[in-house]
Order: structure tokens, then C-alpha cells, then sequence
């Protein structure tokens, strides 16, 4: 349901657009209203709510009243028809909602086309707002043959007497109906109305009672619209009278549904009404009990089916819930099994090539060329020999400790797991998920591996574990193989050379090749070369050893030594160059050249410079020669890493030969 604002800012928009009016387009909605509600199924109950235009419009109230339970805020308008003719009849309007004047004008338009087969000319006589109400009269030009129908004049048989009948009897018969004369005093009521209100006979019935239905003043002038309705509802006021038979004051206001007719004998009004009764909470509320309701009508039947009914309902509704939290339980469980499902299956397939092959695509499709990745293999030295002295129990129990440390150290450097056999590890990086920096992340982990292990024994001897890693880069092809135990598997002679760079390896060493070594160029990484080595099926490569990662403060003993030269060289020699000043000291130096000190590249201006480098190479190869054989070397003081100097940077120095 749709706010009332909104529906006529919709009209308002729509105008604009389609340069309408925004009354031809309220008449349009409430046409279209009309023809619309029969696809809800409510189209059989307006066929039957009358006979005639005129019974239709007087039962509306009693169909908005029905609504009410299915749409309790709904806050329906009031239908009265007080003149009518054989040609037209007049419809007095009353709503709470301000802004429908002409989508009613097309329902009742479209009423008499749907519904009677009659054209209906509509017709707007009055119109009043206030801020609380909209009161439209209509006039409804149509033919109204049934009108001259409507009273026909019954003679009285002959030989019949008329039948005398008590007040008294009316009363018992309807005990919530109620006579009250011109000045609105209530000198008769029933006895269901006694019951619930002792003192309200005598009472004037505008102070104690709320006209809801029709929407009219409840005083003796409108009296004639009143009776014209079938259908006239009232509320109690009364909240705090004194009761008898020590009940307590109601809780809910009494509302009583009936009809209103007028009898000129006694000039008095008669209400012939019964409770609007939902629940038999409502009765307690309200102070009624089932034997004062009415014994002509379905009244205590309803209220009691209902509450049966009711009772049904809600055992059916506390199973519905019942069942709906069982569910709720299983969904959980569901999730958790299929949360764990899906962890156990990430943990043997990638994320993304699991979630294609649940897609339907074939494991061979899920195949992937990967030009450039970085393998890790590992084992542990002496395995086979280990196993020998211990139970299979602790050879899984090392192996599990070993294993847990790897895998943390996978997910901390971004690698992929492979596999395990036996005590071989396999890890890659830049599969599945592609990275420039693969070698990287796998020589990090590498490092860390060496470090993480050091706390755990051999079960056999006590010693520490010693592993070997062997690393190599190249190309691959990945994915999934086969239909049964399926596993993410690496394919390609990139496999195989970084098995053979592990089985070559030593313990407690980093084994790497040339084509690693070239990924880490210009990184702060710490590499010897190993030099040329045969390699099975593979020939003589030139491999090296990954000795770990510096830092800012880390130095090599290849740049300690360079910084011990230098500081000898400018202790022993003013003629040296100073790199704060670029120029020689003694002055001989006038022709121009450079050159970058460090394993940075060289140039020279001149063959005299080459000259001079040669000779300061030359120089620093022989004290390095001295320090390699501690027998042949002259002492130096304070050589020790702790007392060093710091590294001095790079820099360019500028000097002219003559």
C-alpha cells in the first residue's frame, strides 16, 4: 500500500508528463481501481454486495469495516445515499483523506459499467475541506428503475388482526438496542446495555456514545441519514462507571453494529445494535460475557467457533514456529558443514579454480599456462635414517611440527602449497594468482624456514633438524587433472630443476639457480656463487647459495673489508681523493673522467685514468690476498664488524690527469 501523498504526487508528475490535468488523472486511477482489485479476487464480493447502484453504495461501509481486519490501518471513508429519484440519487461523501474527490468520482463511474451494466454521470454538487475532513455530495444521473420498486405498498390480508407487542419484548430480543428522543435521552435500553453500564439509562446518548458510521453529527437533525444507512456503529465513552455484580470498569471501549430507523409512534429513534466482538480477550476488555450477547443471531456462535478457531491457529502457528526455528537450526548446520566442506576443499584447490570447476567448467579447462613462477622444495637431511631409530607414530609427529611451521610461514608470505611426500615440501608463488615479485616472496619464506626450525629435534639423536630448500624460476603449466582425489598439480621442467636444486643442496643451506639469482638483482638479498655443478639431466649449471636477507645495518665481509681499505687508504695517503671534495689534494690531477666506486658501473675520461685503477685494484687485491691468510697478514687493529665504520654510500668522484 502506497501513501496518500505519494499517489497524488505520482498524478502530479504524470500530468506534466503527459500534459494531463491532475483531476483526469485521479478519475483515470479510480477507474483503473476498479477494474484492477478483481485481479485480487475481490470482484465476486462486489458482485454480491447489492442488488441495485443504490444497495451497493450503502453495504460500501460494511465492505471497508470487512477490510479492517485484513488492513487494519487503513482509514476507509463513509458512504450515505439521502435523495434518490427514478433518474438520480444524491451520495453524501465523508474521509479523513484529502485529495481522492475525483478517483472516487471514477469508481463510482466504473461501479455502474462493471458491475450493472449502467452508465453513471457523475456529478460534484459541494465540496468542503477542513483540516480534519473532506465532505464531497454527489449526484449520481443514472436509471434508477429500481427505485419505484423499492417500497411497494403490501396490503393487509383480510380477516387478520394486528398483534399487540410490549416494549419490553423488543428489548429482550435485542439486548444492546436502545430508544432516545429528540433531545438525544436514552429513556429505554436493552438489558446486554444494563448489564455492562447500570446507570446509562436516562443518559443523553450523545455524551456516552461516538457516532463512527456514517460519518455524521450524532445529533436528531441528521437523523434521516442515519436511518437511510443500513448500517450505523457506535463507541462507548463510559470508562469509569460503577458496575454491578463487582465488575470492573472496561478496559476497551464498547463498539455496537446495527441499524437506525426512526418510529413515529413513539418519535424516538431505535437502535437495534449488537457488539463488534473480535476475541474473547475483547469480551474480558470490554466486560461482556457470551450470555449477553443476542440469542436470534450467530453472535455467541461466532465468538465461540472463533475462539476455537483462534485456539487451532495459534497451536498451528506455534508449530509453524516451532518447525521454522528446527529450520533455522538445520540452515545453520548447513552452513557450518558447508563452511567446512569448503575450507577442507581451498585447502586442496585454489579458491578460484574450485569455484569454476562448481560452475561446470572441465578440470582440463581449468589448465593455465604460467610463463614465469618460483618453485620451493624441501626435505629434511638424513630422513631415511632418522626413520630407522624411531616409530612411524613419531616420524608423523616430527613430520607434523614440521609441516605446521611451513604452513604458517605460506600463508604469511602469499605462497601456494603444493603438496607433501614423505618429507619433501613443495610450495610456489605466482600460481594461481599471478605476481611480479614470486621469487621474492618464495626466498622470504626460504629465509624464515631455516630460522623457524631451530627449536625442533631429531627424535632419534636430540640434535637439531637440519632441511635442505632448492629454489628455481620458470615456466608452468597448472591445474586440475583426472576426475577421482582431484589435486591441483604443477607440470612443467621448472618442477624438475627446483627437485634437483634441493637434491643437490646441503643442509641448512638455500640452493638456488642462475635464473632465481637474476630475479633478485639490485634486492637486498645476501647471494654467494656456488659455482658450476653437474646437474642430473640437466648438465653443468651455474647455481648459487642464498645466505639471507640484509638489512640496514647488515654488511658482507666482502664490504667489510672494502671499508677497512678505505679507511687505510686515507690514513696513509694525502694524496688520495675526497669524495666530500671530488678534486686531488696535491693539485696534479687537471683533466676530467668519472667513475662510480662499489659494484656499481665504471667509466673512465682517459687511458691514464684506466692506468690509475688498475693500480688501486691492484692494490686492494693484495690486501684482501693478506687478510684471506691470516699467517702471511699484518695485524690490524679494530677490524671487528662491532667496531667498523659505518658503510660509506656511493658517490661520483670527479678528477683530471695531467
Amino acid at each position: 500500500m502506497y501513501n496518500d501523498n505519494l499517489i497524488l504526487r505520482m498524478a502530479k508528475a504524470a500530468g506534466q508528463v503527459l500534459g494531463k490535468t491532475h483531476d483526469e488523472l485521479m478519475y483515470a486511477f479510480g477507474v483503473y481501481m476498479v477494474k484492477r482489485i478483481g485481479n485480487y479476487g475481490y470482484e465476486r464480493i462486489l458482485k454480491v454486495l447489492g442488488r441495485n447502484v443504490r444497495d451497493f453504495i450503502n453495504e460500501l461501509d460494511n465492505l471497508h469495516e470487512y477490510f479492517r481486519f485484513s488492513f487494519p490501518k487503513v482509514q476507509p471513508p463513509s458512504f450515505c445515499v439521502e435523495e434518490e429519484c427514478e433518474t438520480s440519487l444524491t451520495l453524501h461523501y465523508r474521509s479523513t483523506r484529502k485529495g481522492f474527490t475525483q478517483f472516487v468520482k471514477g469508481q463510482l463511474s466504473q461501479v455502474g459499467r462493471q458491475f450493472y451494466n449502467t452508465d453513471i454521470e457523475v456529478e460534484i454538487l459541494t465540496k468542503e475541506e477542513t483540516e480534519k475532513m473532506t465532505y464531497v455530495v454527489y449526484k449520481m444521473n443514472f436509471d434508477n428503475a429500481a427505485f419505484k420498486h423499492r417500497t411497494p405498498q403490501l396490503k393487509a390480508a383480510p380477516g387478520y388482526e394486528k398483534l399487540p407487542m410490549k416494549k419490553g419484548i423488543i428489548f429482550d430480543m435485542f439486548p444492546f438496542s436502545m430508544i432516545f428522543r429528540r433531545d438525544m435521552t436514552m429513556y429505554r435500553i436493552g438489558e446486554g446495555l444494563k448489564e455492562v453500564f447500570s446507570e446509562l439509562q436516562g443518559k443523553k446518548v450523545d455524551d456516552e456514545f461516538i457516532l463512527v458510521r456514517p460519518m455524521l453529527e450524532f445529533n436528531w437533525d441528521n437523523k434521516g441519514a442515519a436511518t437511510r444507512n443500513r448500517s450505523a456503529q457506535t463507541t462507548s465513552r463510559c470508562s469509569d462507571t460503577i458496575f454491578e455484580d463487582m465488575r470492573e470498569p472496561p478496559k476497551k471501549p464498547l463498539h455496537l453494529k446495527g441499524q437506525m430507523k426512526y418510529v413515529p409512534q413513539w418519535d424516538s429513534l431505535i437502535f437495534l445494535g449488537t457488539p463488534i466482538i473480535e476475541t474473547v480477550e475483547d469480551m474480558i476488555k470490554m466486560g461482556v460475557y457470551v450470555n449477553d450477547l443476542n440469542l436470534h443471531d450467530s453472535s455467541r456462535e461466532l465468538i465461540l467457533a472463533g475462539t476455537q478457531q483462534s485456539a487451532e491457529l495459534q497451536l498451528a502457528l506455534d508449530q509453524e514456529r516451532q518447525k521454522y526455528r528446527q529450520l533455522q537450526e538445520i540452515i545453520m548446520k548447513l552452513d557450518e558443514e558447508k563452511k567446512r566442506g569448503d575450507s577442507l576443499l581451498y585447502a586442496m584447490i585454489p579458491r578460484a579454480v574450485a569455484d569454476r570447476l562448481r560452475k561446470g567448467v572441465t578440470a582440463l579447462e581449468t589448465c593455465q599456462v604460467f610463463p614465469d613462477v618460483t618453485i620451493l622444495f624441501s626435505d629434511v637431511v638424513k630422513f631415511n635414517e632418522i626413520c630407522i631409530h624411531i616409530t612411524p607414530m613419531q616420524v608423523v609427529d616430527m613430520l607434523n611440527e614440521i609441516y605446521i611451521v611451513f604452513d604458517t610461514l605460506s600463508e604469511k608470505h602469499n605462497v601456494y602449497k603444493v603438496e607433501t611426500i614423505r618429507d619433501a615440501y613443495m610450495v610456489v608463488a605466482g600460481v594461481p594468482n599471478k605476481t611480479t615479485f614470486h621469487a621474492h616472496h618464495i626466498c622470504d619464506m626460504a629465509v624464515d624456514m631455516l630460522s623457524s626450525i631451530d627449536h625442533l629435534k631429531d627424535p632419534s639423536t636430540g640434535d637439531n633438524i637440519q632441511i635442505r630448500v632448492g629454489i628455481h624460476s620458470g615456466m608452468v603449466v597448472a591445474g586440475v587433472v583426472g576426475l577421482k582425489m582431484p589435486r591441483y598439480c604443477l607440470f612443467g621442467d621448472t618442477v624438475n630443476t627446483a627437485s634437483r636444486m634441493e637434491s643437490n643442496g646441503v643442509g641448512m643451506q638455500i640452493h638456488i639457480s642462475e635464473t632465481t639469482k637474476d630475479h633478485l638483482e639490485h634486492e637486498p638479498y645476501i647471494i654467494e656463487e656456488r659455482g658450476k655443478i653437474f646437474v642430473k639431466g640437466k648438465g653443468y649449471m651455474k647455481t648459487y647459495w642464498l645466505k639471507g636477507k640484509r638489512d640496514a645495518t647488515f654488511k658482507t665481509s666482502a664490504e667489510l673489508r672494502k671499508s677497512s681499505d678505505q679507511n687505510d687508504d686515507n690514513s696513509q695517503n694525502e694524496s688520495t681523493p675526497s669524495p666530500e671534495t671530488g678534486i686531488w689534494k696535491d693539485g696534479e690531477v687537471h683533466s676530467s673522467g668519472s667513475y662510480e666506486s662499489g659494484e656499481g658501473s665504471h667509466s673512465a675520461g682517459s687511458d691514464d685514468f684506466r692506468e690509475l685503477k688498475k693500480k688501486v685494484k691492484h692494490q686492494r687485491v693484495a690486501r684482501t690476498d693478506c687478510v684471506d691468510n691470516p699467517e702471511q697478514a699484518e695485524p690490524v687493529g679494530n677490524v671487528g664488524t662491532q667496531n667498523l665504520p659505518p658503510r660509506a654510500p656511493f658517490r661520483s668522484i670527479s678528477c683530471v690527469l695531467v
